[in-house]
């Protein structure tokens, strides 16, 4: 009997990539569907060694395609636009790419009856939160067109299921960070933004100095605290979550973080120990809308899916993640950067993304 052949929407990116090598390893065929506008081809054809497609969610012929050709027992969804700044400046290109291309990814789902679908969410559409740690409960108040694109959407997945049947997962992240263990997949962005591989690219070299905006926030060392979580362990919970649908799920919504928190300073000296090199920091003043907390709980997804990440600690993550970047960029000194990057722990608006 074969194993169920699950279509990966965005593959090829940060997120995408880590979960195609989980169901790889939980004995699933994948197949990947990527426009490459983010995502990394060879990481798919050559390291993962899976099927690309490149295309579209908003080509509704290939899906009609692809679907009657292929017998796709379920879809993982991660194809997005994610920079959150642009989707103030370019909110058009965000709806169009994250709703209607999620929504015609869904038409064509229950057009060719796969009734299982794993949706990549975000806990920005949380806003700014009223308590920590944040559970699903919590009110849902996004404030930018990215945040808004993944509520739409969750509201979408509730219809079709009461219209349609089609069962969902929507997973609702916080810091996605790290790399894969053994070193074969990793965060590779352009334009990078979040606050871990740019503290790595400073230690490779690569950039001058990290900024700290604001050491004046009412935690322990004056800066922001953010909960991390190491891509492998978001990676497997989607494995989860997949299974937890075609076994007979019903349609639900989890977060995922590690339940505690480490701040700016906490993850720049972690840095430093693990990378043995000097960081250079400059101290800014706060970022409007930062919050000085974000946590969130996983205690719906540990009790329900069974979901026990594995690499909770900041010196895990670190760890994997250089040994990724350093095998990515090997130090160029002629690309140092001449100004810093201004980046504190990630606001509620830029976390967790592929």
């Amino acid at each position: 009997m074969s194993s169920p052949t699950i279509l990966v929407t965005g593959g090829a990116g940060y997120i995408g990539s880590h979960a195609v090598l989980a169901l790889q390893q939980a004995g699933y065929d994948v197949l990947v569907l990527d426009n490459l506008s983010n995502g990394h081809r060879e990481l798919v054809e050559q390291t993962l060694n899976v099927k690309l497609i490149v295309g579209d969610t908003n080509d509704r012929p290939l899906l009609d395609r692809l679907f009657s050709e292929t017998a796709i027992s379920a879809v993982m969804h991660f194809a997005a636009d994610i920079a959150v700044g642009e989707s103030v400046s370019n909110p058009a290109k965000y709806y169009r790419n994250n709703v209607v291309g999620t929504l015609t990814l869904l038409e064509a789902m229950v057009a060719a009856s796969i009734k299982q679908f794993v949706f990549s969410s975000t806990c920005a559409l949380y806003g700014i939160p009223e308590f920590v740690p944040i559970t699903e409960e919590h009110p849902q108040a996004p404030i930018s067109p990215y945040a808004m694109t993944k509520w739409m959407v969750e509201r979408i997945l509730h219809d079709f299921d009461v219209a349609y049947g089609l069962k969902s997962v929507a997973f609702r992240y916080f810091n996605a960070s790290g790399a894969d263990p053994d070193g074969r997949l990793g965060e590779d962005h352009d334009p990078e933004t979040h606050l871990i591989p740019l503290v790595l690219l400073a230690a490779l070299g690569q950039q001058k100095s990290i900024s700290i905006l604001g050491t004046d926030y009412p935690t322990p060392d004056g800066t922001c605290i953010r909960d991390y979580i190491h891509v492998s362990d978001l990676a497997q919970a989607h494995v989860l979550g997949l299974k937890y649908l075609l076994d007979g799920g019903n349609s639900n919504v989890f977060n995922l973080g590690n339940g505690n928190g480490f701040s700016v300073r906490e993850v720049i000296e972690t840095a430093r120990q693990v990378t043995g090199r000097p960081i250079q920091v400059i101290e800014r003043d706060r970022r409007p809308g930062d919050p000085p907390i974000l946590v969130g709980s996983s205690e719906k997804a540990r009790q329900i899916l069974k979901w026990q990440p594995q690499y909770a600690d900041l010196r895990s993550i670190l760890n994997h993640a250089w040994q990724w970047h350093q095998k990515r960029h090997a130090q160029q000194p002629d690309q140092i950067t001449s100004a810093s990057e201004e980046m504190s722990s990630p606001s509620i608006e830029t976390l967790a993304r592929q």
